[in-house]
């Protein structure tokens, strides 16, 4: 089901998921003292505004003379108890918002710190099963709800059950007649006015919805504008975000529709039930029944009772979405991790691999295409220092020998080794720290260009970046921007070419100083100026190290030290790269042919 699909859906209690849900407390659990603290002075509160609700009321008794509680106080007194109960209602709200504040906004801040840390370690296969923005609307939308819970609506919602019963008791104590009528007839006009409005709520989602929709078309037709003139379709476009806008309105009369029977609903059946007992209540009184000031303070508790039941349901299906928020994080929380969090130490019992590497009948097919076979029976060999290129037609395999090598994901069958041992032996932390990549499209963070380099090696000095940029060919040019190393690049590098991105990535890797370097069409997308400059800094970063390039121009390869061949997943040749050329009808010598002559 889709996110849309699954939000429209209205939250439904379920005993399971309130269970589950009450482990998202375990973040709440060290704030434990703020939070009853905060508790302690919300019922204070609350009780206090029931109480003072009852004041006006005994106050016209006691001014027309006939007081229902003989406690001895005049109405002059009156204003400074309300003065008193006032300040004190202030200072106990200000207290149990800042105490609540606290425990919500530590509380899921160590939650957001948690779940970005769980998000960041697992391995490769769980960014492919979900998107990007799906991601995010945990680590945003999910968390701001529960936050929403633990610092306004879980207090709210108590309150609103401390004023609910305890105006109840009061008005029964109070006035035991009229309260009788009320009990009989009101809570089934209340409810019926909640279930009016629950699926007005629904009506007025289901409209926000359609309006997303319509925003996404906007969005994805301005993001990809040059598209749209290239195909000429504009005219689809339209047509397109017209049908939205059409749903829009159909869902907005429905809207309008239902608001004007709950409308009418409010006025004759809500205000009659209202008027109904206000009128028992004038009978009471004019049979002197009851006192005046006995019947206002009955019309105050019953405003207050009132909001109070509304209120609860509203509330509710709050609290019940974020349940269902708290589903989805818990979802994401209880995923085994790849790697733990830890401030690596590469100190002298750290891994340090020589990088010889061996492939034995490896086989593998992708987890979420298991019909595919990628790589079958792969045998290859890699001495410690070789330069060694992997050659063939798109889909063949090539790119997936690096990512079983970089243990994105594990073979199906048969075994990776380097220096002897398994890879699935090394700490997987220590030992990715022996690998670099330098990929054919270069993705830099959007901060300076000293971050980016710096993140092969977070504590290095500006001696030491300065040095990866010399060699590497990006000093030039950084050396002439104003701010040098400061320089922002921009959201995913956008303010340098390619040749400097790749300059940057080449600068990162030789920060990090692996022993095993993987170049993935690194020079591909690259004018003739800028292959040079970057093919420059990769022969100095090759240097002393086992270097496996992944190459479809094969003049970039000719001077590797071996070159294996892919055809449908399986090694076809091997060899040098002026003995593969004279192969006589050859995967590689085609290949060459093919290349070499259309140049």
């Amino acid at each position: 089901m889709s996110k849309p699909e699954e939000e429209k859906k209205a939250p439904k209690f379920k005993k399971e998921s309130a269970k589950r849900a009450l482990k998202i407390f375990k973040y709440v659990r060290p704030y434990l003292w703020h939070f009853t603290i905060g508790m302690a002075f919300l019922v204070l509160s609350s009780l206090l505004f029931v109480g003072l609700m009852g004041l006006p009321g005994e106050m016209a008794n006691i001014a027309l003379g006939k007081p229902k509680f003989n406690i001895g106080i005049s109405v002059w007194d009156f204003g400074w108890i309300f003065l008193v109960i006032l300040i004190l209602q202030g200072i106990f709200s200000y207290l149990r918002t800042y105490l609540f504040a606290v425990v919500s906004e530590k509380g899921m801040a160590d939650l957001r710190k948690e779940l970005y840390q769980k998000i960041i370690t697992q391995p490769i296969t769980f960014f492919e099963e979900r998107r990007v923005g799906e991601l995010t609307s945990r680590i945003t939308t999910d968390v701001e709800q529960l936050q929403s819970v633990f610092s306004v609506t879980l207090g709210e919602f108590i309150r609103q059950i401390v004023v609910l019963f305890a105006g109840i008791i009061i008005i029964i104590i109070w006035t035991p007649k009229l309260s009788m009528i009320m009990l009989m007839t009101f809570p089934a006009i209340v409810i019926s006015a909640m279930i009016f409005g629950r699926y007005i709520k629904r009506l007025s989602k289901q409209r926000q919805d359609e309006l997303a929709h319509t925003n996404t078309i906007v969005e994805e037709t301005f993001q990809s504008f040059a598209i749209v003139k290239a195909f000429a379709n504009e005219w689809y476009e339209a047509i397109r975000y017209g049908k939205s806008i059409d749903k829009i309105v159909a869902v907005s009369l429905s809207f309008a529709k239902m608001r004007g029977i709950f409308f009418t609903f409010i006025i004759t059946i809500l205000f009659g039930g209202i008027f109904f007992i206000l009128w028992q209540g004038a009978l009471m009184l004019e049979r002197h029944e009851m006192e005046a000031g006995d019947l206002f303070s009955f019309i105050m508790y019953t405003g207050i009772l009132g909001g109070a039941i509304a209120s609860l349901g509203t509330l509710s299906t709050q609290i019940l979405t974020a349940i269902g928020a708290t589903e989805r994080i818990l979802e994401i929380l209880d995923n085994p991790s790849e790697l733990p969090i830890q401030k690596e130490n590469f100190s002298k019992d750290s891994l340090i691999l020589e990088g010889n590497i061996t492939y034995e009948n490896v086989s593998f097919s992708y987890p979420t295409r298991k019909d595919l076979q990628i790589l079958d029976a792969i045998n290859l060999k890699i001495q410690a220092g070789q330069k060694v290129a992997l050659v063939g037609q798109s889909g063949a395999g090539k790119s997936t020998i690096t990512q079983l090598l970089m243990k994105f994901y594990n073979p199906d069958s048969g075994m990776i080794t380097i220096d002897g041992h398994d890879i699935n032996s090394y700490d997987l932390s220590q030992y990715r720290h022996n690998l670099a990549i330098v990929p054919q499209e270069v993705i830099l963070f959007g901060g300076t260009i000293r971050e980016n380099i710096s993140y092969g090696k977070p504590d290095a000095t500006d001696e030491e970046i300065i040095e990866a940029a010399h060699l590497s060919n990006s000093w030039e040019f950084i050396s002439v921007f104003p701010e040098g190393l400061d320089t922002i690049v921009g959201d995913r590098g956008i303010k340098l070419s390619g040749g400097q991105r790749q300059r940057i990535a080449i600068a990162r890797a030789l920060l990090k100083n692996p022993r095993i370097l993987i170049l993935d069409e690194a020079t591909s997308s690259l004018d003739a100026e800028s292959e040079r400059l970057v093919q420059e800094a990769l022969d100095k970063l090759m240097l002393n190290r086992t270097s496996i390039i992944i190459a479809h121009r094969l003049a970039t390869i000719k001077d590797v030290d071996w070159i294996y061949v892919l055809e449908n997943g399986k090694i076809c040749e091997a060899g040098k790269h002026h003995d593969l050329i004279e192969k006589e009808n050859g995967v590689y010598a085609s290949l060459a042919k093919l290349q070499f002559e259309t140049a």
